[in-house]
């Protein structure tokens, strides 16, 4: 029995909800946060939780559209620049 004070889970509104979404923005938004964790691992200097995101960026890139895709592309290109430069030194 559910408690009165949490409300119902409930799955079928979920799911549609999910369905609803857009995958081109979902996929960007991932992207966005994963190039922003990216950033933050290189500013700290965990190079291979660094890598780690780079590459999940990397391979989420040919499957985005449009100019947010670009620019998380520009972004990419700049992470990888970045740790090479950091895992040189």
């Amino acid at each position: 029995m559910a408690d009165d004070n949490e409300p119902e889970l409930d799955l079928e509104a979920l799911q549609e909800q999910l369905a609803s979404f857009s995958v081109e923005q979902f996929l960007i938004s991932a992207a966005s946060t994963i190039a922003s964790l990216a950033y933050a691992k290189l500013e700290r200097e965990d190079l291979p939780q660094a890598r780690k995101a780079i590459d999940a960026l990397a391979a989420l890139a040919p499957l985005l559209e449009g100019e947010l895709a670009a620019d998380l592309g520009l972004a990419l290109t700049k992470l990888q620049v970045a740790y090479a430069e950091a895992a040189s030194a």
